[in-house]
């Protein structure tokens, strides 16, 4: 599952994220926050940290430095 989470991930980096421009509030970006806590805590634990992270990442949060915890 792990796997499989890290190559969606990846094929957003490579695939998508060219093709929008820049937006993400924070540092590290959204997708290398992902790929991080996936690494981590694994697939469960990571993924909902990053879909957490997600949902803070628009224009009313200020964003900054937010790493993996």
């Amino acid at each position: 599952m792990k796997r499989i989470f890290i190559f969606l991930v990846t094929f957003y980096r490579i695939g998508i994220s060219p093709l929008k421009p820049p937006s993400c509030r924070f540092i590290p970006t959204c997708s290398e926050y992902a790929l991080i806590a996936i690494e981590k805590y694994g697939a469960r634990r990571g993924g909902w940290m990053a879909v957490k992270r997600i949902l803070r990442c628009h224009p009313f949060h200020a964003g900054g430095y937010d790493p993996v915890k």
